[in-house]
């Protein structure tokens, strides 16, 4: 015998499972199916950053990067092509090595900065010397005859090469607070010291290039172990290379303490003239309202120091797996879906930049660009972008995916708009609703943002196919949706510095000819 109140609870969840099941969205079933089932992410990331390598604007692995992708979409039955937008100086990195000579041997961790001037292939062996101490940029002039046919050390030595938090774990306070206070004054003693000179990162290497110097050694430590910052050389003629932080102080020292260390260095990079550049764009042809467009975005391009893992490896992997999935179980959608693979997002937007100046009609169309780019994490932010009624439809979307997902992001609506740091601020500076989806860190700034560490083995593919697949549901829920996206701007808050409230950013032109003065 059934008791009446069992009956009763039995029913409800009975209800409560046929609603659920009747509010099931077979499409948002079948994306996480496929996702879940059949991801490509491993694959694609192996060949993306393990054989392709770096992306870095210029060279011959971009365009490699470029005709992978469009030949990966077209296996995918999803038409894709690469778009010239401008030129960029075109360099290649060949067989590198440091190595100290004396006072002894041994082998140093390092690499060749992006565009920097080669060596001949038997290589430059010289003496280093460091920056002195001088009063006014006259007393630096009459110092730096000294650098002819020297190396040249231009970063200041660190006191230590243990990150923060390891000296909060294993430090007494007293000499955690002694260090910090020591490390402070050493910066302040070098800025002014640089001051002094009267140039500054960029001038310096070339006012001693132009002195004579056959090499500079730098090293811009990232606060991690190991971990280095790598980006662009300024010389013209002769090599830039960037040493670990372990290396660069045991030389420095060795100079400061009088053993006058020499290094022999062998940089084979090739100069290649000049080369295009391109984004890569895919499209999925809207059935109903084809020049109206959801644009999945995220740069292509990366430094050079890792392999662009994170930045922005990851962002093109969730891009092409939500593109991938989306023609298997959405393949006729209503409004039209692109994605763009955007060129030098890391030279100030370029890429993207060019493509909102190049197709304003598109941007007219826009109902949403989803963007990712900052690491490997899950998406945990997402904000409004400054669009006034931003929450009504992204709200709506976000519905739509699962709570596992939705349950760690952070929404802010209406927030503001972006004026620059990736590709969606592009979008946002021409009116179209544009939006950020900005991940958990997996210590991106430290450890993998412009990194000498920045390679597939950082990659979180847990977290990477959640991205994939909160992007395809909301590509998915942005072309189903009755309305068109409201471009309604809120008012911008004060300035703090100005007291006037904020301006709209505005549209910029794109670099079209990079390196090539």
């Amino acid at each position: 015998m059934i008791r009446k109140n069992t009956l009763i609870t039995a029913l409800f969840t009975l209800s409560v499972c046929l609603v659920s099941a009747q509010d099931k969205d077979p499409v948002v079933e079948s994306i996480i199916k496929e996702a879940t089932e059949n991801s490509q992410l491993e694959t694609l990331g192996h060949e993306l950053m393990d054989g392709i390598g770096p992306r870095l604007v210029g060279t011959p692995q971009m365009k490699n990067a470029h005709d992978w992708a469009v030949a990966k979409y077209q296996s995918w039955g999803i038409p894709a092509a690469n778009e010239q937008w401008g030129e960029w100086k075109s360099w290649e990195r060949g067989i590198f090595h440091i190595d100290m000579v004396s006072p002894r041997v041994q082998s140093l961790r390092g690499t060749q900065l992006a565009w920097s001037p080669s060596t001949s292939k038997k290589g430059v062996t010289a003496e280093l010397v460091v920056l002195p101490t001088v009063k006014d940029s006259m007393a630096f002039a009459n110092w730096l005859p000294n650098v002819k046919g020297k190396l040249v050390m231009i970063s200041m030595p660190q006191p230590t090469g243990r990150p923060d938090y390891n000296w909060e774990e294993f430090a007494t306070e007293k000499s955690f607070e002694k260090m910090k206070k020591e490390r402070d004054e050493q910066n302040e003693a070098w800025n002014e010291n640089m001051k002094n000179t009267g140039l500054d990162r960029r001038s310096l290497p070339v006012a001693l290039e132009e002195a004579g110097a056959v090499g500079i050694v730098a090293s811009y430590w990232s606060r991690g172990f190991g971990v280095n910052k790598i980006f662009s050389a300024y010389t013209k003629e002769i090599p830039t290379v960037d040493l670990e932080l372990e290396d660069y102080g045991m030389l420095y020292r060795l100079v400061e303490s009088g053993q006058k260390p020499q290094l022999h260095i062998v940089a084979e990079s090739k100069d290649l003239g000049v080369a295009p550049t391109f984004n890569t764009i895919a499209e999925i042809k809207g059935s109903e309202k084809p020049d109206e467009y959801v644009i999945l975005s995220a740069h292509f391009d990366s430094w050079d120091g890792g392999t662009g893992a994170t930045d922005n490896g990851t962002g093109t992997l969730v891009m092409m797996e939500a593109m991938r999935i989306l023609k298997k179980v959405y393949p006729n959608p209503k409004r039209t879906i692109l994605v763009g693979h955007w060129g030098s997002e890391e030279q100030g937007l370029n890429g993207s930049r060019a493509y909102v100046e190049d197709h304003p009609e598109i941007v007219s169309g826009v109902q949403a660009v989803f963007n990712q780019d900052n690491g490997t994490g899950r998406v945990v932010r997402i904000s409004g972008g400054g669009f006034l009624k931003s929450y009504d439809y992204l709200s709506k979307w976000l519905n739509a995916v699962p709570d596992e997902i939705t349950d760690e992001i952070e929404t802010t609506f209406p927030g503001t708009p972006a004026r620059g740091g990736s590709d969606y601020a592009s979008f946002q500076a021409a009116g179209a609703p544009a939006f950020s989806l900005s991940s958990l860190s997996w210590s991106y700034w430290n450890y993998t943002w412009h990194t000498n560490r920045d390679t597939y083995d950082k990659i979180i593919f847990d977290d990477v196919r959640n991205n994939a697949i909160l992007t395809a549901i909301l590509a998915y829920k942005a072309s189903e949706d009755a309305e068109k996206t409201d471009r309604e701007k809120a008012v911008l808050p004060i300035n703090k510095r100005t007291g006037e409230p904020m301006e709209w950013p505005s549209p910029r032109s794109p670099q079209r000819k990079g390196g090539l003065d």
